[in-house]
């Protein structure tokens, strides 16, 4: 009996260390902090100056590895007018989404609470075939 317990407490810890090893790694889309804008475009054109979407970080302002604040990554699609852009923002921290979050006249969307089919129908009044899947910063 003595044996029989041995062997079955032997093959549950297989079982479960089996699973725990069987765990994928999240997807660098899935980090982190992330949120989708609707924004103007801003900017002059100039090295000092470049254009960009409205929020978007200028690289010296982002954040350095390592630290909890500030935006760590970016990516954008220009709307099909060029007024616009739906920018996907990533930080460590959701405090640095505050301000960007009341600004009046900003549509956001923060990523995974909500459906993506929401975010793209909102989007496609701006950029046509706009597909959320394929959209996205990669943040490490």
């Amino acid at each position: 009996m003595q044996r029989l317990n041995m062997v079955s407490v032997f093959a549950l810890a297989l079982m479960g260390g089996g699973s725990a090893l069987a765990q994928h790694r999240a997807s660098p889309r899935d980090l982190y902090e992330r949120l989708i804008l609707i924004v103007p475009m801003t900017g002059t054109g100039t090295y000092a100056d470049p254009r960009r979407p409205q929020f978007a970080p200028l690289p010296a302002a982002m954040a350095r590895p390592g630290t909890l604040a500030g935006i760590v990554s970016f990516s954008y699609q220009v709307s099909d007018d060029g007024q616009f852009a739906v920018v996907e923002l990533v930080a460590r921290d959701r405090a640095v989404f505050t301000a960007i979050l009341r600004t009046p006249g900003v549509v956001a969307f923060e990523r995974g609470k909500v459906r993506a089919e929401d975010i793209e129908l909102e989007i496609r009044k701006h950029i046509r075939n706009f597909d959320v899947s394929r959209f996205g910063a990669r943040a490490q």
